[in-house]
Parts: structure tokens; sequence; C-alpha cells
């Protein structure tokens, strides 16, 4: 006898159910994001009892292992790091088949904020303080030995009372490590990753210019990965100073952000403290204007 069409129709539901609830010890909230194959969820941790972003990563294809690497090597680089300005992580779960690792589990801070590329417009010194505190963080990670590898608009956070959170360290690597592959996000990829030469603190530090370059210009830097035209042609581009795409950036912002996307890494600046000590005094300076011209007016009236 043929079974109705509501019997096969209610497995199918079913397992869909299963397979989104289903997740190991958490309750899913709803989803808040998706990254390289995998989804980003609002869940509680039902033995912590606490609320966090659960990753998940479900394996379907060979090329899904580089996924299960990067939030291996996530767990265990964000374990080392404590750092308010670095997402935490929790835990890391592996449900196997056949002895064989099917999904990945990794329970993260939850920190309710937006990307840079998707959040609201910010002031310049606003833009200044953001990447004051990216570089903060950063520092963090170097002084424990690693490096990020990946900073981008996409990979920081920002909530709405301003604080920050750098996040996504599947990438990251010890101080030294030359990495087999090229890695990287194309827009913000330093040359020694193209290169596949040891990698360090300065390649953060291009990482960090290219996106600050983004955000104060809307353009991205050119890099050893060129952009390609419809007709596949790839497509010059020369780089102009912040300064003189848009005039109200001080020459000082565009000089910072010039030096840190030198293509020889000697010539970057040589650490993340003396980039903040040069955002410093930026910020300083600007505000002293700011008040000052604050007073003016008020004296005029």
């Amino acid at each position: 006898m043929a079974l109705p069409l509501s019997f096969y129709f209610g497995i199918v539901v079913g397992n869909m159910a299963k397979d989104i609830l289903d997740v190991g010890g958490f309750t899913i909230i709803k989803r808040i994001g998706t990254g390289a194959r995998s989804t980003i969820y609002w869940a509680t941790d039902e033995q912590d009892k606490i609320d966090v972003a659960l990753k998940r990563a479900i394996f379907e294809k060979p090329e899904d292992l580089r996924i299960f690497e990067q939030m291996e090597t996530e767990y265990k680089v964000a374990k080392r790091i404590d750092h308010p300005y670095i997402r935490k992580c929790h835990k890391i779960k592996k449900r196997r088949s056949m002895f064989k690792v099917k999904e990945m589990l990794l329970s993260m801070e939850l920190f309710d904020g937006q990307s840079l590329e998707d959040g609201p417009t910010l002031s310049l010194v606003d833009v200044l303080l953001v990447f004051r505190m990216v570089a903060n963080g950063l520092n963090a990670m170097h002084r424990e030995g690693f490096v990020h590898c990946d900073i981008k608009p996409n990979n920081i956070l920002i909530n709405k009372s301003g604080s920050i959170k750098i996040i996504d360290l599947g990438q990251s690597c010890k101080i030294g490590t030359r990495k087999q592959r090229i890695q990287g996000t194309p827009d913000y990829i330093a040359p020694e990753q193209v290169k596949r030469k040891p990698l360090g603190p300065k390649t953060d530090i291009f990482n960090l210019g290219a996106t600050m370059y983004w955000a104060l210009t809307g353009s991205n830097v050119p890099t050893l990965i060129p952009k390609k035209n419809e007709l596949g042609l790839t497509i010059p581009k020369t780089l102009l100073a912040p300064h003189k795409i848009k005039k109200q950036i001080p020459l000082g912002v565009s000089k910072l952000v010039m030096d840190c996307v030198k293509d020889d890494p000697a010539q970057r600046p040589r650490n993340m403290l003396a980039i903040i000590s040069r955002l410093d005094l930026i910020i300083h300076s600007m505000l002293g204007d700011k008040i000052k011209a604050n007073k003016n007016a008020s004296n005029n009236n």
C-alpha cells in the first residue's frame, strides 16, 4: 500500500527540525550570520546557562575540512588571549559518525554589534577611535605570539556603545609561520601573505592599514591579488593617499595609513604600540581643535 505524501513530508520536516535544533547541548534562538561554509546562531548553552554565539559547520565536501581546521585554530588561539577587544571562545564540540568528524560546534562570546562594513556611518574621530581599539586588541595577540592574518571590515564588530570585538581568528598563526597556501582576503592581504613568506605583527599592520584606507576613502588598496574586469583583464590601479581622495582627512592620518600599507614590512610602523601612539596624537589634536572652535563660536555669540 502506498503511503500518503504527508508521511514522507513529515519525515523531511522532522529531519530538518532535528538538524536545526539538535545541536548537542545548545538551544538555538535565531540565526545571526553566515560565514565560509558555516552558520552562526544566537544560542543558549544548556549546561552553563549562558547565551553564546554558536558557529556550526557540517562536513559535506572535502574542502570543509579546512573550515574544521580554522574553527580549531580559532578556539586554541582565543583561549590563549584574554582581552576585551578579542572575542572569547568557550567550547568546541565535535560530533562524529563512523569515526569521522561530521559536525563541529564552536561556542563564542555573544556580542550584539554590527561589522564595520555594515554598521552606521561614523565621524572621522570615531573611526580613529575604533582603529585605536583594534590596534590595542592586535597588540595583545602579538604579545602572546600570534598574528591575526585577516583583519578586514567584516572581522571588526562595533556595538551601539562604541565598543568593538575582533572576530574570526581562524587564519591566525604563530609569529614566524610560513603558510603552505595563500590565506587572506584579496582586498586587504599583505604582500608577504601572497608570497608565502614568514608572517608577523607587520602583516597585521598591513591588513589594518588596508582596512583603515577603506574606512576613510571607500576604496581598496591595490594588493598582489589584482582585480579583474568582466573580460578577465587585470585592472591597473594607483594608490592615492587618503587626503588626496577626501580633503577633510588630516595629513597625519593619511601618512599613517600609507605607512602601514608599504610593500616592504621593514618600512611599516615597528609595532602596534607605535600606531596607537600616532593615533593618540592625531585624536588629541583633532579634539583640541574642535574644543577651540566651539569656544570661539560661543565667544562670538
